[in-house]
């Protein structure tokens, strides 16, 4: 219950706790994700991100990005993202084939997911600050290679194309499970799509400070600009429903746009164009990018979008409009030619190298070591995960409300039970209960549920 005293801003952890978490956290052989330390990394990890979130909103000192340079953080954190990216590729589909693979609960395995979609999330709160950035520059290939293979698979439609095959396999409660949890896979990814986005901004903010190897993968490697516009031409932020209702992703979720704000620019789109002008417009970087034909006949479709709503609420994209103009009437010169030792992303690579022919052997380790756990087991990690997730402290500082389990309409009361799942309505609550029955009971006797309330379909909204 909040009270008047409530008003003061809550944290998650004190600067202490903090530096004493980032000192902590290590780099974990791919085998060992998914295990108890591994867990427990997750939830410092978890903790850091979520302060930093706050303190980013309340504009607090920024403790939590200035521990992580002080004490060297950034380089564990990306190759721990490269690692649960890698085994969601390579460890996940393996794993769920396993004929002795039946979890009890699909959580655990939700957590390694999600875990990536927490990194990204802590990278792009981080690195919106130059010194971030510049004490990350050991490893900021990794990165761009990171963002990179995420935009080419958003584009390419690979996500939205898994999410929409259905499956014929999903008949046991063991396969409903997984079936569940490859959507909700397929989701995170999106989103995390989305955070790279918002990841490539803050870089291109920052690219006078990075060395010019990294410029030079943005726009030469990985032809950054061309992929920009692709974006600005499939908008994938923005979607309409069959029932005519325009959606936008904000702020982590689909959300509702009313005809009158159809025309305001998203703000996943607006990252797009000013990382466009950031990397177009310098003349040091228009010397290095190649004006080819291709590349020109695509940088010229943003004069389409460049319309004068646009430009009275991004006023900033004149400038690129009048050098698209130049563009077109006259031919750039030649890139000029660079004689330097082009640093290479090397922390992917490397645990390719050290894992490879290992696959199939790591996902039966981990299936008999760590995704199967007992009951009170899982009972001992939700209680913990109740602890982490603080919902009156974090939805204090969340901008978007809470979307019904069911629907994915806004959420107007939350489970009495387990306080984690919301609904729109009681039909909504009733329907999704064969989905939501088996982590309501763990988290419900994780945080002490009083004794005769069985969790059955009749547990109330409030």
């Amino acid at each position: 219950m909040h009270t008047e005293m409530d008003n003061r801003p809550q944290t998650i952890l004190t600067v202490p706790e903090a530096e004493c978490i980032v000192q902590s956290i290590q780099r974990f052989p791919l085998k060992d994700i998914g295990s108890p330390r591994w867990m427990r990394q997750h939830e410092y990890i978890e903790k850091l991100n979520i302060q930093a979130v706050i303190n980013a909103s309340v504009k607090e000192e920024e403790f939590v990005k200035e521990l992580l340079v002080s004490y060297n953080g950034l380089p564990i954190l990306v190759h721990d993202l490269l690692s649960t990216e890698l085994w969601k590729h390579k460890i996940f589909p393996i794993l769920c084939r396993l004929q002795d693979f039946r979890p009890k609960a699909n959580f655990p395995l939700y957590i390694v997911i999600m875990h990536e979609g927490t990194i990204v999330n802590m990278l792009h709160t981080t690195l919106f600050h130059k010194d971030v950035c510049v004490a990350a520059e050991d490893v900021m290939m990794d990165v761009v290679e990171y963002c990179h293979g995420k935009l080419t698979r958003l584009i390419a439609g690979q996500q939205l194309k898994e999410a929409q095959t259905p499956s014929t396999s999903a008949r046991t409660s063991e396969n409903a499970l997984m079936e569940e949890l490859r959507k909700q896979s397929d989701e995170i990814d999106f989103s995390i799509a989305m955070g790279t986005i918002s990841v490539i901004h803050c870089i291109t903010n920052h690219l006078d400070s990075l060395p010019l190897s990294v410029s030079t993968r943005l726009l030469n490697t990985h032809n950054t600009p061309i992929i920009l516009v692709q974006l600005l031409e499939q908008r994938p932020w923005s979607r309409v429903l069959k029932s005519g209702v325009m959606e936008d992703y904000i702020e982590g979720s689909w959300k509702t746009v009313p005809r009158s704000d159809c025309q305001k620019v998203n703000k996943i789109a607006g990252q797009v164009w000013l990382s466009l002008i950031n990397l177009l417009l310098p003349a040091d970087l228009q010397n290095k990018y190649d004006f080819n034909g291709y590349n020109k006949q695509q940088l010229l479709k943003l004069h389409g979008h460049l319309t004068e709503v646009l430009l009275d609420q991004l006023p900033v994209l004149l400038e690129l409009q009048r050098f698209l103009t130049q563009l077109a009437l006259l031919d750039p010169p030649p890139p000029r030619s660079y004689l330097l030792l082009e640093q290479v992303p090397e922390i992917r690579e490397c645990i390719v190298k050290e894992n490879a022919g290992k696959w199939k052997a790591i996902a039966k380790y981990q299936v008999k070591c760590f995704f199967n756990p007992t009951n009170e087991e899982i009972q001992e990690q939700a209680l913990r995960l109740s602890e982490l997730y603080n919902l009156d402290v974090l939805e204090q500082f969340g901008p978007a409300k809470p979307k019904c389990a069911g629907c994915g309409a806004e959420g107007m009361k939350r489970c009495s039970r387990c306080r984690t799942e919301w609904y729109c309505c009681r039909e909504c609550q009733v329907k999704d209960w064969s989905r939501h029955k088996q982590a309501c009971g763990m988290i419900a006797d994780a945080q002490g549920d009083p004794p005769g309330n069985g969790g059955s379909s009749n547990t109330k909204l409030r």
